[in-house]
């Protein structure tokens, strides 16, 4: 059985107080994106995991798609599988391709071997293996709270629209992320701001890391600069970076060099 589990974006992002346990409290929208990677997987005598399209050492038990099998195989008779991973969102870009595939995965048990679990039950599920994960179960755009793990329904349509999104050839971790940002609320509600058309986001729709990121990396600011010069109504980094999208109201023609990727195409219906 083969899927194809897509990324997000995040539309503005708010670190609003970090927490006695050192998470931190965010306001975000989580909105999905035609960016995919490629999961299959068929039964087999012992389970292996293959990828494609980025390193991967270490035990494959640590794979997210490994661990949702094996938190399945505690409540449900499921066989070994041999799966294959073939990776086209990049690795620490803010996009949450791990978190995609693990509830892709989880979808994909479910359908394949007639488990018959709610939505509701696969959220519950695949949120133990990450506070995003559970977003892609049903993979709509959602106003997220809490630690990112707290949804509410949001009007956000981006139809028509073009997304032009970047990721340079940094990795920026979360921890270094976080070291630079002091949290805060926002003068603007954030369902406020996405409220207003998106022309109007640029002033008034940010992203907490990106003062802190940019600083350290002035590569990633420029890219946001150079998506705005070519014509974007609204550019921002996504989650803790390292990627930049740029929404536009007409395909844009891009030229960029010494990148991992550079994505365009129309938003999802």
């Amino acid at each position: 059985m083969i899927c194809f589990p897509n990324a997000k974006i995040n539309l503005g992002l708010n670190i609003v107080s970090r927490l006695p346990n050192g998470y931190h409290n965010i306001e975000t929208v989580f909105y999905p994106i035609p960016l995919c990677d490629v999961l299959e997987f068929v039964p087999a005598q012992k389970t292996s995991l293959y990828v494609e399209g980025v390193d991967f050492e270490g035990d494959i038990e640590n794979n997210l798609v490994v661990r949702v099998l094996r938190l399945l195989q505690k409540d449900f008779l499921l066989p070994e599988l041999e799966i294959f991973l073939q990776k086209k969102i990049p690795v620490g870009a803010g996009l949450g391709g791990g978190s995609s595939d693990a509830a892709f995965m989880l979808k994909m048990l479910n359908q394949f071997f007639g488990l018959e679990l709610s939505i509701e039950q696969m959220e519950n599920y695949v949120s133990q293996l990450g506070a995003d994960c559970a977003f892609f179960i049903k993979n709509k755009p959602v106003f997220a709270t809490g630690i990112g793990n707290v949804f509410s329904d949001i009007d956000v349509l981006l139809k028509d629209l073009y997304l032009a999104l970047i990721k340079p050839n940094i990795f920026v971790s979360t921890k270094e992320a976080y070291s630079n940002v002091v949290p805060k609320r926002p003068l603007i509600p954030l369902v406020d701001s996405i409220g207003q058309p998106v022309s109007f986001w640029k002033n008034t729709v940010e992203n907490d890391f990106e003062k802190g990121i940019f600083e350290l990396y002035p590569q990633i600011a420029k890219l946001k600069k150079d998506l705005y010069q070519n014509g974007a109504i609204y550019a921002s980094m996504s989650g803790s970076g390292s990627s930049v999208y740029g929404i536009f109201q007409e395909k844009p023609i891009l030229k960029i060099s010494d990148c991992e990727l550079a994505f365009c195409e129309k938003f999802l219906e």
